[in-house]
């Protein structure tokens, strides 16, 4: 009786990502790999490899995995519902471990720590995001606040609007972070002329601006290693 799927079964056992992953860890798997242990199995002509590759090469590479919706997904061939709810959960799963990972028990001293709380999150947004880290005296996280979605201007990022949270939840200084759906992470005018109202709107409330970090794909910048404000 002829299968109606290839599976990774049918690979030779030493050839099988699972047996790979077991006996030397998930970081030796290609991204081909990887993505077929999610599929599990491939479709009537290809195993789970073959079309883990083909998507990965058709469609750009991860990056489609994260941009794509579910209808995107489920019109390539081979992918059903089931499958692209798996790849959908596993993109979302790594999105909340990345930004799990730095806790809040920890400090936020640099832009190297607001990178890693929110990169993953917010490096692929279509829209621009405005978020404010919220931290107490010992720099530790008290929380991530939204501010505001779509292009960044004075009217929409109103003092009134960052510091609300801040001092609601009795903050002793902020961080302004916000992304570049354009990938390039390089202030602009408008960047710089908010950052520096935001500041001085600080130093009269008593809640000082730490950083303003701009998120691009990969990349991010500290306004304040700039000498921006």
């Amino acid at each position: 009786m002829q299968k109606d799927h290839a599976t990774i079964k049918d690979l030779p056992e030493e050839e099988q990502p699972r047996e790979r992953l077991a006996r030397h860890g998930a970081s030796v798997l290609s991204n081909s790999e990887l993505l077929a242990l999610l599929l599990g199995s491939g479709s009537k002509k290809e195993n789970a490899i073959s079309l883990a590759h083909r998507i990965l090469i058709k469609e750009q590479g991860l990056r489609f995995l994260v941009d794509s919706t579910m209808e995107q997904l489920c019109s390539i061939n081979g992918i059903g519902e089931a499958k692209a709810a798996q790849i959908k959960a596993a993109i979302e799963l790594g999105k909340r471990l990345a930004a799990f990972e730095l806790g809040v028990d920890k400090p936020v001293k640099c832009p190297q720590d607001v990178a890693g709380l929110l990169m993953e999150e917010m490096r692929y947004l279509k829209k621009e995001h405005m978020k404010l880290v919220l931290l107490n005296v010992k720099c530790n996280l008290i929380s991530v606040e939204e501010i505001s979605v779509g292009s960044l201007n004075a009217s929409i990022v109103h003092p009134r609007e960052v510091f609300n949270p801040a001092i609601r939840k009795s903050s002793a200084s902020i961080i302004m972070v916000h992304n570049h759906p354009s990938g390039d992470p390089a202030p602009s005018s408008e960047d710089v002329s908010i950052t520096a109202r935001i500041a001085e709107a600080g130093k009269l409330i008593g809640i000082e601006l730490v950083d303003h970090v701009i998120i691009g794909d990969g990349k991010y910048i500290s306004m304040k290693e700039r000498g921006l404000f």
